[in-house]
């Protein structure tokens, strides 16, 4: 049977929406064929720039002495604040606080001061070191403890959420819990770091490829930096390796540095950062200190809830107003609260400015809440599930959130209970205390925790994306989009959606790197909305040209549209099917249309910042994860045993690639709380800057038993893209099983009779010194 054949009795077209689709740069990343931004062959007469960074935290810069850089072998300049063109600004928010060089003071240690350019990447490396700059330091803020938020500076305003009468509700409660929790940051050591090469072109334009996860915003600040129009400069990217949030805003200052010298200089400029100048100058993961209080009966219900959530920003805003904000919007995770206050408090430090990173505060709000949860369940003496269950929220009624949004899709309950089933919950709880009373040594634990996570950018407007869709006269399709490609597998989801609208094999689809020059004005691959986004907007414009299409063979073949009917990779024309190319090619030559710019904007949602009230998510992600760990109360070292998640993802777009999207937020959401830990001296140096100092977690620290289940029982209730659901960041807080039973271990030093309230990360050293407390506390 040939192709043709073939296709035309063809059942299913290959690669359609709802297959297990291999990622489409899969194999090209296991042999390392991957083209990345320091693959691509250098132009000749390219340049290479390194930042000179400051040498102290907080401080006027007294002088200035960059002769020797100059000098130095292969300099060919030296750029300040002085050089950049246009607006010496790269703040995401517009609040003119981030300078693209520092100008006159110093704000954090390794803050970008100048930026050597050179013939070699080496001779501008140990150009940087030849500078001499003198300060007149100032002592500096490096941590959040004692600030109170009333004297201490913010970097942006804060936000409260407030619902019910909360000092009437815990005034009046039968028991109370006060407590304070500290959650570390993390840094996102993305396998590919910062990187900006810029191309400079006639008429003053720019192409500058950008290791970036918003190329709207870099092609603003870059023309912001030069002083020129935004459509001198061209952004494109068509994968990186690794974003995680890090690449959201923190890819504006090497794009704005390269783009300025390669004007300057009339050559092409790249920069690269070394691991080390990358974690030392790029901005993290919030640390927050978490401040609690909850009123609750005697059965466990929450009766009210105050949290104040305090946070290290650094010395600009960034984007820590909607961190802090998102952070408040997940305090309750899933649980009702009948009356609750939440306030954050955005503080000032002499530390790198803190950003987006994978889940965008709400891990943070979350582990707070839980550590709530845990505090009722040891003050009533009972399991924290059982606590858990009791408080969840309903879904006609105890339904509203802390910011006056009703849940709507509510299936937290059943995610739970089926969990709480197929992991055998009770049974190795039993097991777990059973082996407990007669191991002296190793203490085991075990939790499940629950998550929901509300789906959108609560920045109303970001929530819109574009797409440009193009037939070509031979059936193949090209297909272009705002979102970008950092390993997630969103290129090949939006691909599979265009094919399943034309009914085509995949293979035909071809996926193009993402470009400012093609769709404009787009929002950040964040906020776990590529798909929803992204996906519409290409659907959109493939139902375009589609709509085109039935018309063509409508009015040609003299039938009823509903007569035009797609099957896989063929078309139905009354009683006729014609090969899809084969209609394609008769419409081009009826001069019909085969390319379209579709567009998306999500609906319903609406967001009152000063009222602390509105509807910010379109939808929320439910999911819950059983964590069991064994502990060595004399070290402190323990293993993560087994892990059993089920996690709800509507109707999958694609099955494979959301389980390793769930595994892989599991087990960096597992780092964050366990091994990764940032470490500030007292003069404000970064001194886990390196693999050598920051942990990550190894393949070694996988839980033994790993086991991954989709609850694809449930659509989304709201029309997304193939009722399907996001995937990026809910799976993330999965890992707070993972703290809670390192927490259920320790508590079984002291018969679970004291709460071990163990801090983030839980690094073996503080397990330590957890479970030597509670001995302490026991034989006290």
């Amino acid at each position: 049977m040939n192709r043709l054949a073939s296709n035309l009795s063809a059942t299913r077209i290959s690669g359609g929406v709802a297959t297990d689709q291999q990622h489409d740069s899969a194999h090209k990343h296991v042999t390392g064929e991957a083209v990345y931004i320091d693959d691509m062959p250098e132009v000749a007469g390219m340049l290479h720039g390194c930042l000179g960074l400051s040498t102290v935290a907080h401080g006027a810069i007294l002088s200035m002495d960059l002769s020797d850089v100059e000098s130095a072998p292969g300099v060919v300049a030296v750029l300040t604040a002085a050089d950049v063109p246009g607006e010496n600004d790269i703040s995401p928010t517009g609040l003119h606080d981030e300078p693209v060089l520092a100008e006159g003071k110093v704000h954090f240690f390794g803050q970008p001061v100048f930026c050597v350019i050179a013939e070699t990447r080496e001779a501008a490396r140990r150009a940087c070191k030849r500078a001499r700059i003198d300060y007149d330091e100032k002592p500096g803020i490096f941590d959040i403890g004692g600030l109170d938020g009333e004297s201490d500076k913010l970097v942006t305003s804060p936000l409260k959420l407030e619902r019910g009468d909360i000092a009437l509700a815990l005034g009046s409660a039968p028991h109370r819990i006060k407590g304070q929790m500290r959650v570390g940051g993390q840094d996102h050591f993305y396998l590919e770091g910062q990187i900006a090469m810029a191309l400079p072109g006639e008429d003053g334009d720019v192409t500058v490829y950008s290791s970036t996860q918003h190329p709207s915003e870099v092609q603003h600040m870059v023309a912001h930096a030069l002083g020129v129009a935004s459509h001198a400069v061209t952004i494109e990217i068509r994968r990186m390796g690794g974003g995680f949030g890090g690449k959201e805003t923190q890819a504006n200052q090497f794009a704005a540095l390269a783009a300025i010298a390669a004007k300057k200089l009339g050559r092409a400029v790249k920069i690269r950062p070394d691991r080390d100048d990358d974690m030392t100058a790029t901005g993290k993961r919030h640390d927050f200190l978490v401040d609690y209080e909850a009123g609750f009966d005697d059965d466990g219900k929450i009766l009210g809830a105050d949290f104040r959530f305090a946070a290290r920003c650094g010395f600009s805003a960034d984007l820590s107003g909607p961190v802090t904000d998102r952070a408040l919007f997940h305090c309750d995770n899933a649980y009702w609260f009948p009356a609750v206050r939440a306030q954050s408090a955005p503080f000032y430090t002499n530390t790198v400015s803190n950003t987006a990173f994978r889940g965008f505060g709400g891990p943070q709000g979350m582990v707070g809440g839980e550590r709530l949860i845990e505090e009722i369940a040891f003050a009533l003496g009972k399991d924290p599930l059982e606590i858990r269950k009791r408080n969840f929220y309903g879904t006609d009624e105890r339904n509203v959130t802390p910011y006056h949004q009703a849940v709507e899709d509510n299936v937290i309950e059943r995610v739970v209970a089926e969990l709480e089933a197929s992991s055998d919950y009770a049974g190795r709880r039993r097991e777990i205390a059973a082996f407990n009373a007669n191991s002296e040594i190793v203490k085991r634990g075990i939790a499940l925790t629950p998550v929901k996570f509300g789906i959108s950018f609560t920045a109303t407007h970001f929530n819109q994306a574009g797409a440009l869709v193009h037939v070509y006269t031979d059936g193949s399709v090209h297909l272009n989009h705002g979102g970008t490609e950092m390993g997630q597998g969103l290129y090949v989801k939006v691909a599979q959606v265009v094919a399943e609208e034309f009914q085509i094999d995949i293979e035909r689809v071809k996926i193009t790197a993402t470009t400012t020059g093609k769709v404009p004005n787009t929002s950040a691959t964040a906020a776990s909305s590529g798909s929803d986004l992204n996906g519409m907007a290409a659907q959109n414009a493939a139902k375009q040209i589609k709509d085109r299409l039935i018309a063509f063979a409508a009015e040609k073949y003299e039938v009823p549209e509903e007569q035009v009917v797609f099957l896989p990779n063929r078309v139905r024309i009354g009683n006729q099917e014609i090969p899809f190319e084969e209609l394609v090619s008769q419409a081009y030559m009826g001069r019909v249309q085969l390319s379209a710019a579709g567009f998306y904007k999500t609906p319903e949602i609406h967001w009152d910042r000063e009222k602390g009230r509105g509807q910010p998510f379109y939808y929320f992600a439910y999911g819950a994860a059983c964590a069991e760990v064994s502990v060595d109360t004399l070290t402190g070292e323990y293993t993560v045993d087994r892990v059993d998640i089920l996690h709800e993802t509507g109707r999958s777009l694609n099955r494979a690639i959301d389980i390793g999207q769930i595994e892989g937020a599991f087990i960096q959401g597992m780092g964050w709380l366990t091994t990764e830990e940032l470490v500030w001296d007292e003069k404000g140096r970064l001194r886990t800057h390196a693999p050598s100092t920051y942990k990550i977690p190894l393949a070694s620290d996988r839980p033994k038993v790993f086991n991954v289940g989709l609850a694809d029982w449930a659509d989304n209730v709201k029309p997304t893209v193939h009722r399907s659901k996001a995937v990026g960041e809910p799976p993330f807080m999965l890992a707070i099983s993972v703290l809670h039973a390192l927490s259920d271990a320790v508590a079984s030093v002291a018969d679970h009779t004291i709460c071990p309230k163990l801090d983030a990360p839980a690094t073996p050293e503080c397990v330590l010194m957890a479970v030597e407390r509670l001995k302490r506390e026991m034989a006290g």
